[in-house]
């Protein structure tokens, strides 16, 4: 039965992962109308804004329409503008916008942020041990126009994917040289030579291509085989359980003294607290005799203040009856003196009031009487400053409505008037007295 090297096979798959990753991706090409340029990104605008395929590493917008486009990079971000026919860039520098014709120019965007690589590096010791040791190199560009030139952007998803590839591979080959000259002990033990080692090699690396290393750190070391790695621990741990027991011992022994001592202790405490609590009951009882015989005092006393207090009380309450009866007697008395005085008065405001009320009424019926009299006086004045012509007036005025008062004549009786002056009252008076006289006597029943 054949047996297989697993090491072996592990550095075979890592070589031929690394050989796929170093290829770089390229994206598909534009149509012909709108040419994608290098690096380039950007999205598409409605009215006037263009874009190209793009890195998901960097936002770039592209502006305008036709030969006038606008390439606004983020500020952030590297960028080299090139023209057909010019030698040299027409812009280098970090977060530089410029107008872009996509017919004879090309651009590469870049980010300029800080970039971290995490190393696994699986590295055989001196000791022919193997040891996983992981870490970490942070990174800047520096020198932007010298970066481009020599190190190798143009991955359309990731521009810093390639470069991170050959950053990782110098520094898992630096760790895995340093780690072969120490041993297992000293690569756990002290990380600081294989951390100087791996600065040396990837700064004199970076210096040339227009980059800056930042950092590099160790995060840990991992012995692979875990009986090693338990072997190892064995005489410290062994050490550490010596040093445990004695010291437990040590603990038992003192703790075992001072429980016998604490033994001691707590039943001399149980003697001489049994005694004092003898001498504390029988002061107790003393101070509760003395307590109940001073209440028992305290109580009589306060049986002989409360009967005295209630004595005086009753005595105080019975003439201050007394006294409220005769102050409501005499109350009573005002009263039915009040009442009298109140009822007379109000019988002679009585009197006085009908005796006004009827002067008032025979002044009134007396002025009824004048004015009644200065009526017919005046009346009587009006009928004798009548003149005869007047009167004829009148009775001629009225002589249509008496007419229309009197009956249906039966008969026709014709009465002469005219013997009498019919220019004095007395003869206008005769002849109306005949006329009246006529009348009356055609009436039915006379």
């Amino acid at each position: 039965m054949s047996s297989s090297n697993s090491y072996l096979d592990q550095v075979v798959r890592q070589q031929e992962r690394l050989e796929a990753d170093l290829r770089t991706k390229r994206s598909a090409p534009a149509p012909a109308a709108a040419p994608a340029p290098q690096g380039g990104g950007g999205r598409q605008r409605g009215g006037g804004e263009a874009a190209s395929p793009t890195s998901s590493a960097v936002e770039v917008r592209v502006t305008g329409f036709g030969r006038w486009k606008t390439v606004l990079v983020p500020p952030n971000a590297f960028v080299v503008h090139t023209r057909r026919g010019h030698t040299e860039p027409l812009h280098v520098g970090l977060g530089v916008s410029f107008r872009y014709n996509p017919n004879t120019d090309s651009y590469l965007v870049v980010p300029g942020a800080m970039q971290t690589i995490l190393i696994n590096a699986y590295c055989i010791c001196s000791e022919l041990q193997g040891v996983l040791v992981q870490a970490y190199v942070q990174w800047i560009i520096e020198d932007f126009a010298t970066a481009y030139r020599k190190l190798d952007f143009a991955d359309a998803e990731d521009p810093m994917r390639v470069v991170n590839l050959q950053l990782k591979e110098q520094a898992e080959a630096a760790i895995k040289d340093k780690v072969a000259t120490l041993s297992v002990g000293a690569v756990l033990s002290d990380k600081q030579p294989i951390i100087e080692e791996l600065t040396a090699r990837l700064r004199a690396v970076a210096e040339g291509v227009g980059l800056r290393i930042v950092t590099v750190q160790i995060k840990e070391a991992v012995v692979s085989s875990a009986r090693l790695w338990e072997n190892l621990q064995k005489p410290y741990r062994s050490e550490q359980g010596r040093i445990a027991r004695l010291a437990e011992l040590a603990a038992e022994e003192a703790i075992g003294g001072r429980e016998l001592a604490a033994s001691r202790q707590r039943e001399t405490q149980v003697i001489e607290n049994d005694r004092e609590l003898a001498d504390l009951r029988a002061r107790s009882a003393a101070l509760q005799f003395d307590r109940e015989a001073s209440e028992r005092l305290r109580r009589s006393q306060r049986e002989q203040q409360d009967a005295r207090a209630l004595a005086d009380l009753q005595d105080a309450t019975s003439r201050h009856a007394l006294a409220l009866e005769r102050e409501r007697a005499a109350e009573e008395a005002e009263i039915g003196r009040l009442r009298i005085a109140r009822e007379s008065e109000l019988t002679r405001l009585t009197a006085e009031a009908e005796l006004e009320l009827a002067a008032a009424r025979a002044q009134a019926q007396h002025e009824q009487a004048l004015l009644e009299l200065e009526r017919l006086r005046q009346r009587a004045a009006i009928d004798n400053d009548q003149s005869p012509e007047h009167i004829q007036a009148s009775l001629v005025a009225a002589l249509p409505d008496i007419v229309a008062k009197l009956p249906k004549p039966a008969e026709l009786r014709t009465v002469t008037i005219g013997g009498t002056d019919q220019t004095t009252v007395g003869g206008l008076l005769a002849e109306l007295t005949t006329i009246l006289s006529a009348l009356r006597s055609s009436l039915p029943g006379r």
